[in-house]
């Protein structure tokens, strides 16, 4: 293992590169002995030596010592520089406070796909996409651009690379655009497409064909949008459990545990293996239905957990509801109760819609205007509004009261001691309360085993939240931790269940383990492609 100070001593060897500015060939042989001889600094290095070929004053001691130093400026540089091999991204551009109008004037590069050309005589003009932004930048390029006849034979589909000037844009809708109006400027063309051929025209698709071209429907803008959201709300789930000191743990995809207990598993078999025999692994194992067993076991010992993955569920339900495949958010905490487990819930919930709302605005914009005028709306009442709270009883109260007002009828009838169907749930959500509402103290019959019996010995420490337009988005309980009550309740349970798992449960709590689990239920905001003013609400992601 190297010492720690090695790179950084590597680095300052380097330090003269960046300085005296040498040549391709001197610098490369000089890092060559610097990467065989120190391969932890090599990345650094090659940064280094990559900003004194660009011109920067920036040392290499500067990037030993995690950039503790004042950077100096570089020289008066030519082109607009970002951390990607000088490539400025479309976001950055379009999606500025300013629209992108602080870096007219300044030559820039940008990458993306060509959405469309329209291309004349001494003028074509661009519509391109990088994927990082649901909008397009226009590129406007003259006769005396270098590689304008080779762009004007492209069409939609086609990789350019482009170096041009931001300039202000008279287009209506858009700031700036990018200019390629001398010899200095370029457009390379990068991947040809033969546009007849091309799958994707530029117009709305239909989810349906949209799954025939998997491999080019990410250049779609709905798929583009959707994906962009996800990558929000995983980056947002890990911000929001690491600010407040969850530790996050990794739980086995192939397990033989199923915490579900109801026989819906993907058995794992490998290639040739027979019906009957014990496989690669000596006895059947399972694609997991869920990391909870795992990750009881780490908060046992870690205090406040929680595991984020793909989960598997061999539920034969064609709905957007029930999921072959999806990831699933499963928190734990320790020396925790019902109410800190509400209070997590919902405060995690409006932590994800906030930043959705904030850093996927034209994303968001792009559903409104395309699939659904009211989901904006819908996310903000969420994020916004605190959530309305009542126990499992006073719901049904509730409900009884407006069956018996003739303001609703329902299919299934409301019994109290009987689960609330998803038309009782709504209801609630959606012309009750009209908004988010966080139903707990459920019957003991309806909940499983090891939540806490609360103290009417009727009711178990258990909570779910409903959101309009969906239903339930969370569920959750504070576990049971008085070993004798515990004892009582498994004692129906082992009736249907296997042993093991209760005995290895009972273990953990004879050693005085207080725990709380909420589970996010099994909703897909992948599902966004078809049912996107309800699915961005939801938290769980394949």
């Amino acid at each position: 293992m190297l010492a720690p100070s090695r790179p950084a001593q590597a680095l300052r060897q380097c330090a003269p590169l960046a300085r005296s500015r040498p040549s391709h060939a001197r610098a490369s042989s000089r890092l060559e002995g610097l990467r065989s001889s120190t391969p932890a600094a090599a990345g650094l290095v090659l940064a280094a030596a990559a900003a004194a070929r660009r011109g920067q004053r920036r040392s290499a001691w500067v990037l030993a010592r995690g950039g503790e130093e004042a950077e100096a400026k570089p020289d008066a540089p030519q082109t607009f520089n970002t951390a990607v091999g000088g490539r400025l991204r479309l976001k950055q551009i379009l999606e500025a406070p300013d629209g992108g109008r602080s870096l007219i004037g300044q030559k820039v590069v940008v990458c993306g796909w060509v959405r469309t050309v329209r291309a004349q005589k001494k003028w074509a003009f661009l519509k391109v996409n990088d994927g990082t932004t649901v909008q397009e930048l226009q590129i406007v390029v003259v006769a005396e651009a270098e590689g304008f006849e080779a762009v004007c034979a492209q069409g939609t589909g086609a990789s350019v690379r482009v170096e041009g000037e931001v300039v202000e844009s008279p287009a209506k809708g858009q700031a700036v655009e990018i200019s390629c109006s001398s010899a200095e400027h370029r457009v390379e063309v990068l991947g040809a497409v033969e546009s007849k051929a091309y799958p994707l025209a530029k117009k709305k698709h239909s989810i349906e064909y949209l799954r025939e071209i998997a491999h080019l429907r990410p250049r779609s803008n709905l798929i583009g949008a959707v994906s962009r959201v996800r990558s929000n709300l995983a980056m947002s789930t890990h911000q929001f459990f690491q600010d407040r000191g969850f530790l996050y743990v990794h739980t086995p995809i192939i397990t033989t545990a199923d915490c579900e207990g109801a026989g819906e598993m993907f058995e794992v078999a490998s290639q040739g293996q027979g019906k009957g025999e014990s496989g690669f692994f000596g006895r059947p194992a399972y694609l997991t239905v869920s990391g909870q067993l795992a990750v009881e076991n780490f908060c046992c010992g870690l205090g406040d957990v929680y595991t984020f993955g793909p989960t598997f569920r061999a539920e034969n339900s064609s709905t957007t509801r029930h999921l072959a495949e999806f990831w699933m958010i499963e928190p734990e905490m320790a020396f925790a109760n019902l109410t800190d487990d509400m209070d997590c819930a919902e405060a995690y919930i409006r932590y994800c819609l906030t930043n959705v709302l904030e850093k996927c605005k034209s994303d968001m914009d792009f559903f409104k205007l395309r699939v659904d005028k009211e989901v904006q709306d819908r996310l903000e009442l969420i994020a916004s509004k605190p959530f309305a709270r009542l126990t499992y009883t006073e719901a049904v109260e509730v409900l009884q009261k407006h069956v018996e007002k003739g303001d609703v009828k329902f299919e299934f009838e409301v019994v109290w001691g009987k689960e609330l169907q998803t038309e009782h749930e709504r209801f609630l959500t959606d012309v009750v309360y009209k908004g988010p509402v966080i139903v707990y103290n459920y019957p003991k019959d309806c909940k499983a085993f090891y939540m806490r019996l609360n103290e009417d010995g009727k009711t178990v420490a258990a909570m779910d939240i409903l959101c309009p337009g969906i239903g339930e988005l969370v569920g959750g309980s504070q576990r049971e931790e008085r070993l004798e009550a515990l004892r009582c309740r498994l004692g129906r349970a082992l009736r249907v269940c296997l042993f093991p798992f209760f005995a290895w449960l009972l273990v953990w709590e004879c050693l005085g383990c207080l725990l709380l689990m909420f589970v996010f239920c099994r909703c897909d905001p992948g599902s966004v492609a078809s049912h996107v003013g309800a699915q961005t609400l939801r938290v769980s992601m394949p």
